[in-house]
């Protein structure tokens, strides 16, 4: 039986729906865009998220984190993903033992959420906290980051939300999804209802707080220049490694975030080799990608991707990347009728260094304004310092405001 607060949220969602009809002009609910409506209900979701938050005694949140043998990426991104405030009381109320599917252990995320506790102590205690315990286990988990070498930070990222989902997966190992009528192949169904059934169809199996937060959908649609045909595919992610624009080597030389968002989804030319096979001739041609979010995750982590692989080495680019802090509009990047879709940083993953010899640090936003998380060394930083060669990972919440708005 459904609780009072799940009978408000369907009422909600309903009025909303109505809402929408009433100042659109639209002759039916049934006619709303889908991704009018999907930006729409998130804010409301996020609103009821806020709602339903719950009291925790915490400390400041300033304390480091031991560097345990060339883990400066570990301490980066665990400091990110500390003042990521909904995974963080998450983890601190130890609510993914209610919402487990699997009987298992969840050994690396008990070991998370023991770094985050050390963190948030009430205690506040000056010494760093160590995350030894909570390395020893991920690394039984991905056995790649053994030994002392460095690491890539957005990597470790990847491979860390993974295996935490994993452990938390609300849906039961193993279990075969809820049977779907599929559209005739050659049936016409609009890109919208097509996206929304994929996305029905990933949840019925991967389903997690880390999905709540960090999982979108991108939509990729591929145009045969032999037949016209245009075919698309849906990938869900957890981040979008961004390309860096070319730019002349010159002192102070930089480019912008859109620039980088521009780039990555503008039309790509694909030549014979490099596209897949249409599905209408059944052949490889020539061929254009593009790529938009079709599905937009209440927290969006963009890779500066400043590591790029030739056939014999790896370089890195030094280009600064000047990126807003506030109202990051990524509507333009998605289907044609979104309308602005507004993100505020409150994150920054750094590597300063070369290649083969780096270092990471972050700057985590505050009650108190930015930090600058330095392993065991944390320090206040200005809003003017943010900005500069070495971000390499930015994390962006949804905009709870703007949202609820719509």
């Amino acid at each position: 039986m459904p609780g009072a607060g799940d009978i408000t949220m369907e009422n909600s969602c309903r009025a909303l729906c109505r809402s929408l009809v009433t100042h659109s002009g639209v002759q039916d609910e049934a006619d709303i865009s889908k991704s009018v409506l999907y930006t729409s209900l998130m804010g409301l979701l996020l609103v009821a998220d806020k709602e339903r938050e719950i009291d925790l005694s915490l400390g400041t949140g300033k304390v480091g984190l031991r560097n345990v043998g060339n883990t400066c990426f570990l301490n980066s991104v665990v400091q990110c993903l500390s003042h990521t405030l909904s995974l963080r009381d998450y983890c601190l109320t130890k609510a993914f033992l209610q919402e487990m599917g699997s009987a298992k252990e969840p050994q690396l995320m008990k070991a998370f959420t023991q770094v985050l506790s050390d963190l948030w102590d009430t205690k506040g205690s000056e010494t760093a906290a160590n995350p030894g315990t909570f390395y020893s286990v991920f690394k039984e988990s991905v056995p790649y980051f053994s030994g002392y070498s460095q690491q890539d930070a957005q990597e470790f990222l990847r491979f860390l939300l993974d295996r935490l989902h994993s452990e938390i997966n609300r849906c039961p190992p193993h279990r075969n999804p809820a049977h779907t009528n599929l559209a005739p192949m050659y049936a016409k169904i609009r890109i919208e209802e097509e996206a929304a059934m994929m996305w029905r169809k990933y949840l019925e199996r991967e389903n997690s707080k880390i999905v709540d937060l960090f999982s979108g959908q991108l939509r990729s649609t591929l145009h045969c220049s032999i037949c016209s045909h245009y075919s698309t595919t849906f990938d869900v992610f957890y981040d979008l490694s961004l390309p860096i624009p070319k730019v002349l080597p010159v002192a102070g030389a930089s480019v912008s975030l859109k620039d980088c968002l521009e780039l990555f989804s503008q039309e790509e030319q694909l030549d014979q080799e490099n596209s897949p096979l249409c599905e209408r001739c059944g052949k490889r041609t020539v061929s254009t990608k593009r790529l938009i979010i079709q599905r937009f995750p209440k927290v969006i982590v963009l890779h500066l991707n400043r590591f790029t692989m030739s056939r014999y080495s790896i370089s890195k680019s030094t280009v600064s990347v000047s990126f807003p802090l506030t109202q990051l509009d990524l509507g333009p990047y998605g289907p044609v009728d979104t309308g602005p879709v507004l993100y505020n940083l409150y994150a920054v993953c750094n590597h300063s260094g070369t290649v083969n010899m780096g270092h990471y640090t972050a700057y985590c936003l505050d009650e108190s304004g930015w930090q600058c998380y330095n392993d065991s060394r944390v320090t206040p930083i200005a809003e003017s310092q943010l900005q500069s060669s070495q971000a390499y990972v930015l994390f962006y919440q949804l905009d709870v405001s703007s949202q609820a708005r719509k």
